[in-house]
């Protein structure tokens, strides 16, 4: 839609109307992207926990690929999840005319019911399996509320990606000392017409075969 509004100004050559049709051609484009609904979501904040202190949240995450934890005489090992927490809120698109401030209705609540997390490096390198973790999808349920935040929890780092290279490649120092990445997450849901919604996060992550906690 864009592309060919361009065109049609440039055989017409009107400076000034350039401009203001370029305008709506971009926005066209924008709302296409973010669907039909009025609504849409914002990401106030995410940090991320490891598995083994799930309530210790951060950012970055300082990702272990294997913990041991000795409590008194017994010592128990395990490739833990890591846990994202993410806080939403609502706005609308149309925010009204000055004076006259556009408020959500019921129908504008959006609930958020799966996400898609990819990891990338900032080198550029970043075939699954080799150089970062395959991508995965997850389910959530949580409602975003008209006013207000919400926040959700959500598995960022999977066990088994800890099982699988290239994660496994940093355990016990075997030929890789950290690899450094950006977590994106995509959330999807729907408002309460049906309307889908989704909204991107992002976090860093450093993975590394860290020193087990003392006990």
């Amino acid at each position: 839609m864009g592309q060919s509004i361009m065109r049609r100004l440039v055989r017409i050559g009107a400076g000034g109307a350039i401009v203001a049709l370029a305008m709506t051609a971009w926005s066209c484009g924008e709302v296409s992207r973010q669907g039909r609904s009025p609504s849409q979501i914002v990401v106030m904040s995410m940090d991320a926990a490891v598995g083994f202190k799930p309530t210790q949240f951060g950012n970055p995450l300082e990702s272990d690929i294997f913990t041991c934890i000795k409590s008194g005489t017994t010592t128990s090992c395990a490739f833990y999840n890591d846990i994202g927490r993410a806080e939403f809120a609502l706005v609308l698109k149309d925010q009204g005319a000055p004076g006259i401030t556009s408020a959500p209705s019921p129908l504008n609540v959006v609930t958020l019911t799966t996400y898609h997390v990819v990891y990338t490096r900032s080198d550029g390198r970043n075939t699954p399996g080799v150089d970062v973790p395959y991508p995965f999808d997850g389910a959530m349920t949580v409602t975003v509320p008209a006013t207000g935040t919400v926040q959700a929890a959500f598995d960022l780092v999977r066990n088994q990606a800890k099982m699988e290279a290239p994660l496994i490649g940093l355990l016990n120092g075997g030929g890789l000392t950290a690899i450094s990445t950006i977590a994106e997450v995509t959330f999807y849901g729907a408002d309460q017409a049906g309307n889908k919604v989704s909204v991107v996060g992002k976090i860093g992550i450093n993975f590394m075969d860290f020193a087990d906690p003392a006990s």
